[in-house]
């Protein structure tokens, strides 16, 4: 807003804009020409208290009730921002439009509103020209039925094999004569002739049945009330081979996310006509390292913005999702940090939300995380599966590596078990560009690459193509920019090795031999180290590839660096932090950062990014994890660190394949917050859950370099 010089120029305004603001509300529509495609979008303004609040519609994607992040009226200027898609809106009110420019990820398209609404169409014109679609409900074998939508080609005159997308992320908001948005991922496989199959998992929105949240398998059921996911995909198998017309008798499942859960769970005991499975960013571990805990360390920031709107109880079948949160501020770190405890938080904003009673009810790793792991199930596995992944995942990083190592453990060496792993976050292959990650840049549409990979592997094992071609592991190199293929996972010629945490913030390959050497600084719980420099509200995909210079600077952050490479070193694998430390508390928090620092010579021809982010010197972030230092001995049974003792910290990392290029360097940073990804650590051994303000404290950690007590970091390297 700019600046007032007058006092009657500024009343004047202050009664004008009151005057517009009486306006504004209700329902605008305008359309969005995003090239040769015309996208009707409407907005819902409704007033709240002094301010607005908005939802924003695309019918043509299928896309509902979309919650703005922010929606300001100042001045006859509208702002909407929609933070998670990185959509930003500013135009001009002028009592009868809104006429102004929708920008998203760089790309400005110009939008008016006005009251008039605009046809739309049932969806997308290649859909509508190419599919039909028909909603049932599918019986489960214990009479529950199960939403499910089918589109299949209008051309009759072939038989198809079927795709089927199982979520718990409502399948068809738009109702039976619209097309879902959920289709657009799916249009390199439908033009090239598929049925599409989406269901709304039992108990979620047009489903019936009682939902749960990562539903254990039933290990020997005993009638048909037993169920699980495994069965109620066989029985969806089941209905649709011997119901849908065209099909070739053939059936591949995929999805990302929880929704590749449910592609997981489809391995176990598997229908005869599922002949290939594609659990992408598959929800697997939610204690060890997916989603809501990542080595028992809990992270409240995705958990609480999740569970916040997806854990209202639903009391009956509908096609509406909840109303969002409204969120008091758009500072995620100052609203965290003000409730303070965990029971404050409960109390002030959770109180009824499904879930979330039963992780502070499990603080350690027991049963009830236990029997939520498919894993143990992955056995006799008969589909051919490809395990898909995003090396920047926020989410689900953990997931696919630990799906595609279980396949291979448990099952005969002829069972087909590959890995895909891309330079992405949490489902940016699905999307139709993905040319970088944040700031840093592949220089290729690596989006476009993965369609290619994916429709092979289905177009083999559904409608007998020619071989896909993929190797075990086809995995990008993200400092080297380019795919590798593997015949084993790590790869054969990679060499275990450390990196030795030295005195002065020295990264060396050569131990340690002095008797003493230690780093020593204060964490201060009421002053925790933020996840990522900006300030902003949804937790941002960016940040497993920020620049780390905000954190080398403060001092409760150790930093250890090498010199300039002289040759590329490529790190291949899984890494561990193997840690002597001692701290003056009960408890502590660990994380450990592989960042790459580019050179200060970087081209200035380097692209530039919306921030404006020197990338000269900039310090990647290859890959973070945090361990909660009572779980160092057990995820069972938690221990208290004694005050001052040297004590050893060892765990794991999740995998990288990364080219360090000459020039740069590697730096490795150490602190005891992430925050407020993962929650605080009172550092007093106390039940985190239950926690009081009062035993939140301030503890000196040490990090011991020495010959008997050496601290580093247990990487594989692979020769060039």
């Amino acid at each position: 807003m700019r600046p007032i010089r007058s006092a009657l120029l500024l009343a004047l305004l202050l009664t004008v804009g009151h005057a517009r603001a009486q306006s504004i509300a209700g329902d605008w529509h305008g359309t969005l020409a995003p090239g040769q495609v015309n996208l009707p979008m409407s907005l819902h303004v409704t007033a709240a208290g002094d301010g607005y609040t908005a939802t924003l519609d695309s019918p043509n994607q299928g896309a509902f009730g979309i919650p703005m992040t922010t929606f300001t009226l100042e001045g006859g200027t509208v702002v909407f921002t929609f933070v998670q898609a990185g959509v930003r809106y500013e135009g001009t009110f002028d009592g009868e439009t809104i006429d102004g420019t929708f920008t998203q990820g760089g790309q400005p398209l110009p939008l008016k509103f006005g009251r008039a609404a605009v046809p739309t169409e049932a969806g997308p014109e290649w859909a509508t020209a190419l599919l039909e679609k028909t909603e049932v409900m599918i019986p489960m074998r214990d009479g529950v039925k199960l939403f499910t939508s089918i589109y299949t080609p209008k051309d009759k005159s072939k038989s198809y094999p079927i795709l089927i997308n199982r979520t718990p992320y409502n399948s068809e908001p738009g109702g039976p004569e619209r097309f879902s948005g959920k289709i657009g991922a799916f249009r390199h496989m439908l033009e090239d002739g598929y049925i599409l199959v989406l269901q709304d998992v039992r108990g979620r929105y047009m489903s019936e049945g009682t939902f749960e949240n990562i539903r254990p398998q039933v290990v020997n059921p005993r009638g048909p009330q037993d169920i699980d996911e495994s069965t109620d995909t066989y029985d969806t198998i089941e209905w649709l081979v011997n119901n849908v017309k065209g099909n070739n008798g053939r059936v591949g499942v995929l999805g990302i996310s929880y929704p590749g859960f449910y592609s997981t769970t489809a391995l176990p005991n598997a229908h005869p006509a599922l002949k290939a499975v594609s659990p992408q960013a598959p929800v697997t571990n939610w204690f060890l390292g997916d989603d809501w805990h990542h080595n028992g360390a809990f992270f409240q920031l995705d958990a609480f913005s999740f569970y916040v709107s997806n854990g209202v109880p639903r009391p009956e079948p509908t096609r509406e999702s909840p109303p969002p949160f409204q969120w008091p501020m758009q500072d995620n770190y100052r609203f965290f940090l003000e409730l303070g405890t965990i029971p404050n938080i409960v109390k002030t904003y959770l109180q009824g939300i499904e879930f979330w009673p039963e992780i502070i009810a499990h603080p350690n790793y027991d049963d009830f995380w236990k029997r939520r792991d498919p894993r143990p199930h992955l056995v006799n596995v008969k589909p051919a599966v490809l395990t898909v992944g995003g090396w920047f995942d926020a989410e689900d990083l953990w997931g696919p590596l630990a799906v595609y190592r279980a396949i291979e453990a448990q099952n005969a060496p002829s069972t087909s078990n590959r890995l895909l792993m891309g330079p992405w976050f949490h489902g940016q292959w699905a999307g139709g560009n993905a040319p970088n990650m944040g700031n840093v840049h592949w220089f290729r549409n690596t989006s476009a690459d993965y369609k290619a990979m994916e429709k092979a592997f289905f177009d083999q094992y559904l409608k007998d193509g020619p071989a896909d071609g993929l190797a075990e592991a086809t995995v990008f190199d993200t400092g080297a920019n380019r795919w590798d293929s593997f015949e084993t996972w790590p790869p054969a010629d990679v060499t275990e090795t450390s990196l030795y945490l030295r005195q002065n913030g020295n990264l060396s390959w050569t131990a340690p031999r002095a008797t003493t050497g230690f780093v020593e600084y204060v964490s201060d719980p009421a002053k925790p180290v933020p996840y990522t420099e900006d300030v902003h509200l949804f937790r941002t995909v960016e940040y497993m590839s920020d620049d780390q210079r905000f954190a080398s600077r403060r001092p409760d952050v150790a930093v250890f660096e090498t010199g300039d490479l002289t040759e590329a070193l490529t790190l291949t694998g899984p890494i561990a932090a193997d840690l002597w430390i001692s701290t003056t508390g009960t408890d502590a928090d660990f994380v450990v950062k592989l960042i790459d620092v580019f050179p200060d010579t970087l081209s200035a021809a380097y692209p530039r990014n919306e921030k404006g982010v020197p990338m000269q010197g900039y310090q990647m972030l290859v890959r973070g994890e945090v361990m909660r230092g009572r779980f160092r001995n057990s995820f069972e049974k938690p221990e208290p660190f004694e005050p001052g003792k040297p004590t050893r910290v060892r765990f794991s990392i999740p995998d990288v394949h990364h080219t360090f290029k000459p020039g740069h360097r590697i730096m490795v940073q150490v602190q005891h917050s992430w925050f407020p990804l993962v929650d605080r650590n009172p550092q007093t051994f106390v039940n985190i859950y239950e926690a009081k303000p009062e035993d939140f404290v301030k503890a000196t950690q040490r990090i011991y370099f020495e010959a008997d007590r050496p601290s580093r970091l247990v990487v594989h390297r692979r020769a060039h």
